[in-house]
């Protein structure tokens, strides 16, 4: 098989496998069914991934890929104050959840706690990807400090660390059933924390 065309089939069981493991976790999930629902004869899945816990990790790695991308078109390359994009990111996390589109939902909430107890390579994983995105709000919080839209931040770092943490556990409550609530009290609890009373 020309690799190029292994790429793409791997990619293609990547792809299709995401939405699955967004409905049903990791363990849930047998092999069979990603390659029925891919579209690959049963057995193949070796040829393209070592074990299953290795693919577990390239469907982590391919969703952070994603994902940071998608940051930066907020994050830098948007137009307007640093505060302003930063601010559109999280209104972009919020119509995510609310969105009815399984693919928009965030991995790292449904996969995190369980991965992390079964697999160490994926738990470096996720970890890599989470401090990678702190880091990328980190730089535009400092960024917000250098165009003045945003003030009164001594550590960017910790700031980003604290936005994220609280985003993520909204998003849990949110999925767990409480429904608006929890990611509109991030919102407003964010605007505290950057002060910035007021919607922008």
């Amino acid at each position: 098989m020309k690799s190029a065309n292994a790429a793409e089939m791997r990619q293609h069981i990547l792809d299709t496998a995401r939405p699955i493991m967004l409905g049903k976790g990791f363990s849930a999930v047998g092999l069979n069914e990603i390659l029925s629902a891919a579209g690959i004869p049963k057995g193949s899945f070796y040829h393209y991934f070592g074990s299953k816990e290795a693919f577990g990790e390239a469907l982590l790695e391919g969703y952070f890929t994603g994902y940071l991308e998608r940051m930066d078109e907020l994050l830098v390359r948007q137009d307007g104050t640093a505060a302003e994009r930063l601010m559109s990111y999280w209104d972009d996390w919020r119509n995510d959840q609310e969105s009815d589109d399984a693919a928009c939902k965030c991995l790292v909430v449904k996969l995190g706690a369980e991965v992390c107890d079964l697999s160490e390579p994926m738990c470096a994983v996720l970890q890599d990807g989470t401090e990678r995105i702190v880091a990328r709000i980190a730089e535009c919080i400092e960024a917000g400090a250098a165009d003045g839209s945003l003030k009164g931040i001594d550590d960017a770092h910790r700031t980003a660390a604290t936005l994220y943490e609280l985003w993520l556990g909204a998003t849990l409550l949110d999925k767990i059933g409480y429904r608006r609530q929890p990611l509109d009290a991030a919102m407003a609890t964010t605007r505290i924390i950057l002060n910035l009373p007021g919607p922008l």
